[in-house]
């Protein structure tokens, strides 16, 4: 069992930055893959970034690459997402998820995660 807690969220004007951080339960952390995805109001949510277990690698939706960064501290279970030069297309509601499958279509997939957590709202003001 993993428990994801959230923080970081709020809101900034267009142009800003934020830092979500999420801080895992549990002495498997490094067991996971962990990606954080997103929802606003009337969408679907979807995937926005992804690391492996070891840290090495990570995946980005195309909206966000270049603009966000994806990391994670093993020894402090934490993963976290730096948001730079953010717009109002990625206000939603953000969320952490933890995964067993650590292969690349499973890491894109929602549907392949086993745990998430509460959600934290990031909104974009013009």
């Amino acid at each position: 069992q993993v428990q994801l807690v959230e923080s970081g969220g709020g809101s900034v004007q267009a142009g800003g930055s934020l830092r979500l951080s999420c801080a895992a339960s549990g002495r498997t952390f490094s067991s996971y893959a962990m990606g954080w995805f997103r929802q606003a109001p009337g969408k679907e949510r979807e995937f926005v970034a992804a690391i492996r277990r070891s840290g090495r690698t990570t995946y980005y939706a195309d909206s966000v690459k270049g603009r966000f960064t994806i990391s994670r501290d093993n020894a402090k279970n934490t993963v976290s997402l730096q948001m730079n030069n953010l717009k109002p297309e990625d206000a939603a509601v953000y969320y952490c998820a933890a995964g067993r499958y650590d292969s690349y279509m499973n890491i894109l997939s929602s549907e392949k995660y086993d745990y998430w957590g509460q959600g934290t709202q990031v909104t974009v003001s013009s």
